[in-house]
């Protein structure tokens, strides 16, 4: 009697040790895609020019993710995007501004020159 229960538990605790060491999902679990940020585009770095004021960025891109106060002539426009099932996808856009002018753009967006025109 006592050895068909000491059998019982410790295959009891073999196979809830063993379940979690391989790589088990549950079947049918929905996870969410997760977006993060200042969506940006390319049409909307197309309608920067240098020389715009600070509110005419704003108006073209919206508010900006990260002002950082010690670098307040630096605005970083930062978008991730974690789809449900896979790899998470970030885009990043800075401008920088002196004398309350944009002066340079940077990140995984550049003004087409096309567009400068």
């Amino acid at each position: 009697m006592a050895s068909s229960i000491l059998r019982s538990t410790f295959l009891a605790l073999l196979l809830a040790g063993l379940s979690a060491c391989g790589p088990f999902q549950f079947p049918g679990v929905y996870k969410i895609s997760i977006p993060q940020g200042n969506i940006v585009t390319q049409d909307m770095v197309d309608q920067l020019r240098p020389g715009m004021t600070k509110r005419q960025v704003i108006f073209v891109m919206g508010t900006p993710l990260v002002r950082d106060p010690f670098h307040q002539d630096r605005w970083d426009y930062v978008y991730n995007f974690q789809p449900g099932d896979g790899q998470r996808v970030g885009e990043r856009v800075t401008v920088f501004f002196e004398d309350e002018q944009l002066t340079r753009i940077a990140g995984d967006y550049q003004p087409n020159p096309d567009a400068l025109n």
